[in-house]
């Protein structure tokens, strides 16, 4: 399988890590010689409850003993999809109250950005440096990082970019601006938090000018950094939301959340404004609902924060010079890109899962399941740490 993998699957590195699956199972995943490796990664963010949660299983079989795919969505009415999104609006605040369900977090970005331009009648754009929304030509048009987005030129026009963080330039918003797409927290620049009241600043100057604030949650979102929403912790309300990972429980789904008035443009002049064949799939969204009500009808959110101070307690090292993010959206720096990549690589020898962020080569991963224990967690740090011990710095 393993030369078939090379041979007939499209690559997206140089070296992958090509370790062979067979099954996973909580927070463990296990390769075809049986050998089991404690996850500090969960798919990227993406396996908020661990793997083959009982639940999510529960839900998706349940679901496919009554139907797949019907037809494009938003034409019939499928229970599972108006569950969800009535359950999402039911957590939210206002103005927050229609969702439109995509396949992917990148997707749901470009639906952002058309209803964002839909909305005004503006062009421009405004994003971060260093930020990170996805790979399709939108999402892609609105990333800071030019040594990755050069090959694919010429993208999207009428996109600029300002420092996140920096309070000078939110005078770049004008009256000019269609959207300003900021992360909640700045995933592959490092896990970076806005500080002050920067959140907050950006928003009224998005009123002040009549732009929208598009904030991206996919990484953030239900419950990863000890709230439903990571704009929760800067009190700050997004005109569009656009999150994805976490809510489809292992099952690929993303989805952007905007007022009703402005959802409702993308159904007319034109038509069809934004459409998606599988968007909304219900087996998709009956996992979806399922990772969401488990996750808010537990106790998993505020064991998060526990969950950190733990992490952060238990990883305590010369080597890593601080631990950046929240909850457990987590990342451990280290001094140089040759660390991060040893600490990686050694510990997925020892039997445990992390993983590199986009844009800071210095920093390791940490984004566990919830549902991870404590005990795993004070394992996966003792192994963080044992392998620290045999790099020289």
């Amino acid at each position: 399988m393993r030369d078939d993998f090379f041979k007939y699957q499209a690559q997206t590195s140089p070296h992958p890590l090509a370790m062979e699956i067979s099954h996973a199972e909580g927070a463990y995943i296990y390769d075809s010689e049986g050998k089991a490796y404690l996850d500090f990664v969960a798919g990227v963010s993406a396996c908020s409850l661990g793997h083959k949660h009982p639940k999510v299983v529960k839900a998706i079989k349940d679901q496919v003993d009554k139907y797949l795919h019907v037809m494009v969505y938003g034409e019939y009415v499928q229970q599972p999809a108006v569950a969800l999104t009535k359950y999402i609006a039911k957590h939210l605040p206002k103005p927050l109250e229609m969702t439109y369900l995509t396949n992917s977090g990148t997707e749901a970005i470009d639906g952002a950005l058309k209803l964002a331009r839909r909305v005004t009648g503006r062009s421009e754009i405004i994003a971060a440096n260093h930020a990170y929304h996805g790979n399709t030509m939108g999402a892609l048009s609105i990333m800071g990082f030019e040594a990755r987005k050069s090959p694919f030129r010429p993208l999207i026009p009428d996109v600029k970019f300002i420092d996140f963080n920096n309070e000078s330039h939110i005078e770049h918003i004008t009256r000019n601006t269609a959207a300003v797409v900021l992360e909640t927290i700045q995933g592959g620049a490092g896990f970076i938090e806005p500080t002050h009241h920067y959140l907050q600043n950006v928003r009224k100057r998005c009123d002040a000018v009549g732009a929208l604030l598009v904030l991206d949650e996919i990484q953030p979102c239900f419950g990863r950094t000890g709230a439903l929403f990571g704009f929760e912790h800067y009190h700050c309300v997004p005109d569009i939301l656009v999150t994805g990972k976490g809510l489809g429980g292992g099952l690929p789904i993303g989805a952007f959340t905007a007022s009703k008035a402005h959802m409702s443009l993308l159904k007319d002049n034109p038509k069809l404004g934004h459409i998606t064949t599988f968007g909304g799939h219900p087996v998709i969204a009956a996992a979806a609902l399922a990772t969401v009500k488990e996750i808010t009808e537990s106790d998993l959110i505020q064991q998060t924060l526990v969950k950190e101070k733990l992490i952060r307690e238990h990883l305590k090292h010369p080597l890593i010079k601080t631990i950046r993010g929240r909850g457990l959206m987590l990342a451990a720096m280290t001094d140089s890109s040759d660390i991060a990549n040893e600490v990686i690589l050694k510990c997925q020898n020892e039997g445990l899962i992390l993983f590199w962020l986009l844009f800071e080569p210095k920093a390791i991963r940490i984004t566990p399941p919830l549902t991870i224990s404590n005990e795993e967690i004070i394992k996966g740090c003792e192994i963080i740490k044992r392998v620290l011990d045999t790099i020289e710095a």
